[in-house]
């Protein structure tokens, strides 16, 4: 590319780029890897505050996603910012081999936490991206059994790096890669409104769960050895509730059946929370409502409120103990880095002076009531469900149940051109969609949403839906 061709960017007196001028650049310099592309109309935002993210216009965008819940304790929260500065202006960089207070503290906060809820000692060992806690959680799995091979959930995600890939059921993210040969062995998860064997909820007694055990019945069915019970799997990846599959909700006594048979084949129970912990359920971790211990925890996302990301696994003594895990195991530059923990040891305290345990399930109550209220309305909301802030909203046909991925994608981008009205003033709404047929609307909204905010998100989510079902 000559001179002559090269698009300059900025000037020296600091002028301001035009919105067309920086989408041309996107588009010649950026990668369209990520998911950026996926909308209609590309925004630029500029500032953010509580719920609320500002393009550079000054429109105000009612955000119910928060970063897919990385951010649920609202936009430039004071608190946590003023603990990053802090840090900032007193041990800002370290290397992960040398030690420092904010590591400890926060490690000893996750580890107690766990031992009070669960009753079982554990470590923390941190990382950066939910991705590499994973790997990190496979390298403590395959450590301490010598095998590789694992279960998940059909709809489970975990990940897009090659290891999370492997234990993520979707096949789009491993096509282009090369084969996996150690993916996991998916198995279906309790969706009750899209039930893989065409059952009802209230009269399947757990039909699926039947299933699943009787892989163990004979040898022939290719997972465990009958003679000694020893099973070729060694751990089981789940998601107390899906989150990229649609913030899935399973029937209450599913898991306590799961942990039943794994226990009875030595197989371990990893609790992939990065998405539903601290708090998004109501409970700390999702998997408290289904009173079950993990071996193995895998968190990330919230815990720092999305300022210098952190995550972690914390995992069972008898997995990560010195004399089992040692030094040198695994490794990251980042992974314990002081402004992250920081910022997550703040994250904790603010936690621990809270009343989440009862603000978020009730604000959780009043929005889903609110949701169901458009259901009644509107047939082509055919499924509504919620446990604390993690809300799903499947849109269908008019039949109320056949997949409409292509009135959800009218929906997102009605939101994200800023022309809603509802409110008395030009706004736009910001939505993250899930689901096996990319047709929910996954809502996660910040701790502090009021019920005046919740109201405000129903009316825009209402007209968005009554101008795409015109374009019909």
């Amino acid at each position: 590319m000559s001179n002559k061709q090269m698009i300059r960017v900025g000037s020296k007196n600091g002028t301001v780029l035009s919105e067309d001028r920086l989408l041309d650049l996107e588009a010649k310099y950026c990668s369209w890897g990520d998911t950026v592309h996926y909308a209609e109309k590309l925004n630029i935002f500029k500032e953010s505050n509580g719920c609320y993210l500002y393009d550079r216009n000054g429109v105000e965008f009612l955000d119910l996603q928060m970063w897919y819940s990385a951010a649920n304790f609202g936009y430039r929260n004071k608190r946590l910012n003023k603990a990053l500065k802090k840090q900032v202006d007193a041990l800002p960089q370290l290397a992960c081999q040398y030690l420092h207070e904010e590591k400890i503290t926060l490690a000893a906060k996750l580890a107690q936490k766990n031992e009070r809820t669960f009753e079982e000692k554990g470590r923390v060992h941190f990382n950066v991206g939910g991705s590499s806690a994973l790997e990190d959680s496979l390298k403590l799995v395959r450590n301490y059994s010598g095998r590789s091979l694992v279960f998940a959930f059909m709809g489970g995600y975990h990940g897009r790096t090659l290891a999370a890939s492997a234990i993520t059921s979707s096949f789009r993210y491993r096509e282009k890669f090369g084969h996996f040969g150690d993916r996991a062995m998916f198995v279906p998860f309790p969706y009750c409104f899209r039930c893989p064997y065409d059952k009802k909820k209230d009269f399947c007694d757990l039909y699926c769960l039947k299933q699943f055990e009787k892989l163990f019945e004979t040898e022939y069915h290719s997972v465990v050895n009958k003679k000694n019970a020893k099973c070729e799997f060694v751990a089981f990846y789940a998601e107390a509730i899906q989150g990229t599959g649609g913030y899935i909700i399973p029937p209450q006594d599913y898991f306590l059946g799961l942990k039943d048979i794994l226990d009875r084949y030595g197989i371990l129970f990893i609790d992939d929370e990065i998405q539903m912990g601290f708090f998004r359920t109501g409970k700390f971790w999702a998997i408290e409502h289904f009173n079950i211990t993990p071996d193995i925890i895998v968190f990330g996302k919230a815990l720092t409120n999305g300022l210098n990301p952190i995550s972690g696994v914390w995992a069972k003594e008898k997995l990560i103990s010195p004399d089992v895990f040692p030094p040198g195991s695994t490794h990251s530059t980042f992974s314990s880095n002081p402004l992250g923990t920081a910022a997550g040891l703040e994250v904790m305290r603010l936690i621990e002076e809270s009343d989440f345990a009862v603000s978020i399930p009730k604000k959780g109550r009043y929005f889903l009531s609110r949701l169901k209220g458009l259901q009644k309305k509107y047939p082509q909301i055919g499924d509504v469900d919620g446990l604390g802030l993690a809300l799903r909203v499947e849109m269908c046909a008019k039949d109320g149940y056949t997949p409409d991925k292509e009135l959800t994608d009218r929906i997102v981008n009605l939101g994200l051109s800023g022309s809603l009205s509802a409110g008395g003033k030009k706004r736009g709404l910001v939505l993250d969609v899930g689901g096996y047929y990319k047709n929910v609307f996954t809502i996660a909204p910040s701790f502090y949403i009021t019920e005046k905010e919740i109201d405000l998100g129903i009316d825009l989510f209402e007209e968005a839906l009554i101008k795409a079902l015109k374009k019909q």
